[in-house]
């Protein structure tokens, strides 16, 4: 097979009709649209007298004006002013606004609330198990109390011991309930 068989060959392409040429009219020349108004220019008045001129371009901010012609200020005296007094009143009462009002002394008394809460846990403690939150308390309590310096070292270090020991009764009652109840082994 040579090539001219494998490729389709284009087909003739068809023949366009022939328009018959028009009769001649004889053409009118192009009417010229009409030219825009040209506006009047307007009339510039000179500046008032009020407007001053400016002698040369105005400065960009931050641009050097030429020099410091006056010296930096200094602090002002103050002067004191107050209205006359009032009267029939000698002197005017001097009042301390300004003044932070003197502190509360640290409370004493932490040691004492966690021995409450310690005897409290070490009572619930000897009767039911779940009596231990209230030792714990007792326990925090106290330790907080040790590490502030005016509370009784001695109320705390009581406060500390009877609320570790209503926490082991509480543990032992736990531990008992656990085995009544075949819990633990």
């Amino acid at each position: 097979m040579s090539d001219d068989e494998r490729m389709p060959r284009p087909a003739d392409p068809a023949p366009t009709p022939q328009i018959p040429p028009t009769p001649q009219t004889p053409q009118t020349p192009p009417i010229p649209a009409p030219a825009p108004p040209i506006p009047p220019t307007p009339a510039v008045e000179p500046p008032s007298p009020d407007v001053a001129l400016a002698d040369e371009a105005s400065p960009l901010p931050g641009a050097h004006r030429g020099g410091f012609l006056r010296l930096p200020t200094a602090p002002v005296d103050v002067t004191s002013q107050s209205a006359p007094t009032e009267p029939g009143t000698d002197e005017p009462a001097v009042t301390a606004q300004w003044l932070m009002p003197p502190t509360a002394p640290p409370h004493r008394g932490l040691a004492a609330w966690a021995l409450a809460s310690s005897i409290a846990g070490l009572v619930v403690s000897l009767f039911v198990g779940w009596g231990f939150p209230i030792g714990i308390v007792g326990v925090v309590t106290a330790i907080l109390a040790l590490r502030r310096p005016l509370e009784s070292r001695a109320v705390a270090i009581w406060a500390l011991v009877l609320g570790a020991v209503s926490i082991l009764y509480s543990a032992g009652w736990l531990f008992y309930a656990a085995a009544q109840a075949s819990i633990i082994g």
